[in-house]
């Protein structure tokens, strides 16, 4: 069961899928997939776990005794190191995303240990948000792709000259999936590793394993802010025109 649950989050060592599914699929699949399929995923897996399974947790007030829930800890924390280190070397935003979202998922997965005590309502909130942000992102991808290629990171540059409307959207939405404040993104973030912090405090695997999360945070807005870069500094190529956005996308982009 846990093996399946990695597998549909895209939790390391079972994220292998995900950053071939984000490059090759069309972004509107790949939207769905890393939104509305995710929080789907954790809606069933928090239930599952801790309703039908709950009584072999383990002791998960310091993550340590034998049972499920320190499964889940490793896995939280391979995803977290992985999904953060492996975005550093990206130059396809898409696979950028792909790590980004193994990343989340680490996080995420914190949220499953923390939902014992503080219920799933800090993981819920933190998946909707993330999910938000990430079809955001895609649809800047989707709207950018009708004039042009949009896979390498430099294929966004200059996107604040071709289009202003996109590269507020981009901007808002890549810093609330940094956890920036105050986009929703952040208090996502904030709430979930208050949770776990709950459970007993920094002396405890829980507590360390919250710390790890939060300083991956902060490697992961290094990768974010070479999205933006990009997007925001970079001048775009001299064959790259202005970008037309129809009311349709700018109205779904804007409400995202």
């Amino acid at each position: 069961v846990l093996v399946a649950f990695g597998f549909k989050a895209a939790a390391a060592p079972f994220h292998l899928w995900a950053p071939d599914v984000y490059a090759g699929a069309p972004a509107p699949s790949a939207a769905l997939i890393a939104s509305a399929s995710k929080l789907a995923g954790f809606t069933l897996f928090v239930r599952l776990l801790w309703v039908g399974f709950g009584p072999s947790a383990g002791a998960h007030s310091t993550v340590s005794a034998p049972g499920w829930i320190t499964i889940v800890a490793i896995l939280s924390a391979v995803s977290l190191l992985l999904g953060n280190l492996a975005a550093l070397a990206q130059d396809n935003v898409r696979r950028l995303l792909a790590y980004s979202a193994i990343a989340h998922a680490g996080a995420l997965l914190l949220g499953v240990i923390a939902a014992g005590r503080s219920g799933p309502g800090p993981l819920f909130y933190y998946t909707a948000t993330y999910g938000l942000a990430t079809v955001g992102a895609f649809g800047v991808i989707a709207v950018v792709e009708r004039s042009g290629r949009c896979q390498q990171l430099t294929d966004l540059a200059g996107l604040h000259r071709r289009s202003p409307l996109l590269a507020l959207c981009l901007l808002v939405f890549v810093l609330s999936l940094a956890g920036i404040p105050p986009l929703a993104g952040f208090f996502g973030k904030f709430i979930v590793f208050a949770a776990a912090l709950k459970l007993g405090g920094l002396g405890t695997s829980a507590g360390w394993l919250a710390l790890l999360a939060i300083a991956m945070s902060a490697v992961g807005l290094y990768y974010y802010l070479l999205i933006l870069k990009q997007a925001l500094v970079a001048k775009p190529a001299a064959a790259a025109g202005p970008i037309a956005v129809n009311a349709w996308s700018a109205c779904a982009l804007v409400a995202a």
